[in-house]
C-alpha cells in the first residue's frame, strides 16, 4: 500500500531534473522538487527562467562576468551600475 506513488515520484522526479538542468539549474535539487511536488514540481522548472540566455557585463574592477541584473560584484565588492549597451553580451543572440 502506497509504493504506487514510488515510481510515480521517481519518474517525476527525474523529468523535472532533466529539464531544470538543461535551463542551466542543479539537477539533484530539481529532483528533490519533483520527487517531492511531483505535478507541481513539473510546473515550476517549465516556468523557471533560464539563466543561461541571461544577458551579461563584465565588472570594471576585476573584469569578472556576472549577469546584467547583479548589481554588487560577487568577486571584489564593486558596486555596479546600467553599462553602456555596447558593454553587454547576450550569449542566446549571436
Amino acid at each position: 500500500m502506497g509504493f504506487e506513488y514510488v515510481p510515480i515520484a521517481f519518474f517525476f522526479g527525474l523529468a523535472t531534473a532533466i529539464i531544470g538542468r538543461g535551463k542551466g539549474s542543479s539537477f539533484w535539487l530539481w529532483f528533490l522538487i519533483g520527487g517531492l511536488l511531483p505535478p507541481l514540481g513539473l510546473i515550476a522548472v517549465i516556468l523557471y527562467r533560464s539563466e543561461k540566455d541571461e544577458p551579461e557585463r563584465q565588472c570594471p574592477a576585476c573584469g569578472k562576468a556576472v549577469k546584467l541584473y547583479v548589481q554588487v560584484c560577487p568577486r571584489c565588492g564593486t558596486d555596479l551600475y546600467l553599462p553602456d549597451p555596447a558593454e553587454v553580451r547576450h550569449p542566446g543572440v549571436r
